[in-house]
């Protein structure tokens, strides 16, 4: 099986490409491992402020695992230890961004729905099939679907298998922007550069705090969120903000 995962790093941004356009970048378990290796690589590397995800080519985002690989697992066990790739790309700690294009579709859709921000394009189609050829996702679908989405519209897509368009996706809530297929890339970096002029210590307090709001009470939300502003605070970020604020000029991103 070919097909690799490739990273690059430039100006704080870390560009993850799917790249095996022939077979609609599906999956492999060595791309799997490769993708969750870049993962951890980008998490601990300070010079990387935003994580800039796309698949190549203009055919698909990604349509999850490849099926013939699936079937190569010597055992149900061998299954449940394999490298979980959406899982690798949500628990990267900084901002993630998406470019979708073309199909998006099961553990494709995972990914997607693994990052923080989804800037499609209007070719874009997204689904979670695995209902039709029995087995429920595991990368998180069942999850993070209701909660981005709500509860109906959740069953209606991963009970009936349902694809959906770009423009329904977004009504729906699961994608943020859509724009021409031509201009999602573009669209997506504009995107990552603004969120990589701000201090790393601000985006990811925003990230760790909408996060916790997923699995918390609200008065437990609250209070975390005050503790990533004492963090944030505590760092010293926040006088650079105040000093450019009254000077009237952009804080310093470097900080």
């Amino acid at each position: 099986m070919s097909g690799s995962v490739t990273l690059n790093i430039n100006d704080g941004i870390a560009e993850i490409t799917l790249d095996r356009p022939e077979k609609h970048n599906a999956i492999t378990p060595e791309m799997a491992s490769a993708l969750a290796e870049h993962c951890a690589r980008v998490d601990r590397d300070d010079a990387v402020r935003v994580v800039f995800v796309k698949g190549a080519g203009n055919r698909a985002f990604c349509t999850g695992s490849d099926i013939k690989s699936l079937a190569q697992f010597p055992s149900a066990w061998h299954f449940r230890n394999r490298v979980e790739y959406a899982m690798a790309l949500r628990n990267v700690q900084k901002p993630v961004i998406a470019a979708l294009k073309g199909w998006v579709l099961g553990g494709g859709g995972e990914l997607a729905l693994a990052a923080d921000i989804r800037v499609a394009g209007t070719s874009t189609r997204c689904g979670f099939p695995e209902v039709t050829r029995g087995w429920v996702g595991g990368g998180g679908a069942s999850q993070l679907l209701p909660r981005l989405i709500g509860y109906g519209q959740a069953m209606r897509m991963l009970l009936t298998g349902e694809i959906v368009d770009a423009a329904e996706a977004q009504r729906l809530g699961l994608f943020e922007i859509v724009v021409d297929d031509a201009e999602v890339e573009s669209v997506a970096r504009a995107l990552c550069r603004q969120i990589a002029s701000y201090s790393p210590i601000a985006t990811q307090a925003v990230k760790a705090s909408v996060r916790a709001s997923l699995s918390t009470a609200l008065e437990i939300g609250i209070r975390y969120e005050n503790e990533m502003n004492v963090m944030c605070f505590a760092v010293g970020n926040h006088l650079e903000g105040i000093k450019a604020f009254s000077e009237d000029h952009s804080p310093d991103s470097r900080r």
